[in-house]
């Protein structure tokens, strides 16, 4: 038979498994954004331990791995000036007549249902910086964003 026509074993036809891709920039994390990821870690070790099917052990180790390169490289902000936003901060906003709250934290702290944005978001760059009353241009539109309160966000302490 030509070798043309032969093959040695379906794996070479699959797609090809790739890392989980790593947010850019720095890994700022809140304490407890940092907990969040501890959590994930240990979960996964868990379930790698006790996983028999070898094609799942792979894909949690593939995300294992992924948490692990977040647990190594996450640096606890400092708290954040309390009459300015910055990374760590809760903020009080208006924009387009509705008033919204938000507090900026880490990639993988982010749940936006939940008012927790990413600091790498285009709005909370829109707003980092600014200082309570300050207005603030956004999407286009000059003082889109009228920033009411800032405060630090309340975390479990160390």
């Amino acid at each position: 038979m030509s070798v043309a026509f032969r093959r040695e074993d379906d794996d070479e036809h699959k797609e090809p498994k790739f890392e989980l891709p790593l947010p850019p920039g720095p890994n700022l994390v809140t304490r407890r954004g940092l907990a969040k990821i501890e959590a994930e870690v240990a979960r996964l070790e868990a379930e790698v331990a006790a996983e028999e099917d070898d094609d799942k052990r792979t894909a949690l180790r593939r995300d294992l791995r992924y948490w692990h390169a977040r647990f190594s490289t996450a640096t606890i902000a400092p708290a954040p000036p309390a009459d300015e936003v910055a990374f760590g901060s809760c903020v009080t906003f208006r924009l387009n007549g509705e008033t919204r709250t938000v507090s900026l934290v880490g990639s993988d702290e982010a749940d936006p249902a939940a008012g927790l944005i990413p600091f790498t978001a285009p709005l909370a760059v829109a707003m980092t910086g600014a200082e309570v009353g300050e207005l603030i241009d956004f999407g286009g539109r000059a003082a889109a964003i009228e920033v009411l309160d800032t405060r630090p966000i309340a975390e479990p302490s160390a």
